[in-house]
């Protein structure tokens, strides 16, 4: 019995090391097709569905229930202070950290202003510190790069999914 303890923690180290040695890279993986249609206007009740069904189809590597982070439509009420508490939000937990396991997913009919949103929440989030978490944007294809390049830093696995 204390030979296979010794053999699994050779192994352990063995492993651990080889990926200890590892040049980083970001990790990317692109979503082709959604479960649900891509709601076509603003209304949250159509988007709630179609944002569980992205998350469910990403699942894979997570051990908790995702964040999600939603914006509303440019239209909606409150707009700029719906913008402003969820970026809050979003830098409030940027700050305590994530854990790996977890899954960030971004979505909301007004693309390009969730997109800022994601690139100044992600500004103060450390190098690295984020293994093993899985960020989910969706959104618009022309934001899938610059969404990315602010997120990578952080070492997260990046998955974009295009809503339109």
């Amino acid at each position: 019995m204390k030979n296979t303890y010794r053999l699994l923690l050779a192994a352990s180290l063995a492993a651990l090391a080889l990926t200890a040695c590892k040049k980083e890279e970001v990790v990317t993986e692109e979503v082709v097709v959604a479960p649900v249609a891509v709601p076509a206007g603003e209304d949250k009740a159509a988007w709630q569905p179609y944002l569980a069904s992205i998350a469910k189809a990403n699942m894979e590597g997570v051990v908790n229930a995702p964040y999600a982070y939603f914006l509303p439509g440019e239209s909606s009420a409150d707009f700029q202070g719906e913008y402003d508490r969820l970026l809050e939000r979003v830098q409030m937990d940027m700050s305590r950290g994530i854990i790996e396991g977890n899954m960030l997913l971004f979505g909301s009919p007004a693309r390009t202003k969730l997109a800022d949103l994601v690139i100044e929440g992600f500004k103060e989030a450390k190098p690295n510190t984020m293994k093993n978490v899985k960020v989910v944007f969706v959104g618009d294809p022309a934001d899938k790069d610059r969404v990315q390049a602010a997120v990578a830093p952080s070492g997260v696995t990046y998955v974009f999914v295009s809503s339109k």
